[in-house]
């Protein structure tokens, strides 16, 4: 419904995007989401940019605790 009516867009985002995405997140605001919710918002910051509101929603979920094999082996830490 929020996607029909113009009020919500959903876009994909890469491999790449989702884990620099998780970086910037947990390096300015502390947390590690789970990499599913950073798909869907891995491209946010440059969108926001060329977006006219003032206010930019992301919605993030799940836990990046089980998910640190990953980050480890992608990101090199």
């Amino acid at each position: 419904m929020l996607k029909d009516s113009g009020r919500a867009q959903y876009v994909p985002a890469s491999d790449v995007e989702a884990l620099k995405a998780t970086t910037v997140l947990a390096r300015t605001e502390g947390i590690i989401p789970a990499l599913e919710s950073r798909t869907r918002g891995g491209s946010t910051e440059a969108r926001a940019q060329d977006e006219k509101s003032d206010v930019v929603i992301v919605n993030i979920s799940g836990r990046g605790d089980k998910d640190m094999g990953i980050l480890i082996s992608k990101l090199r830490l």
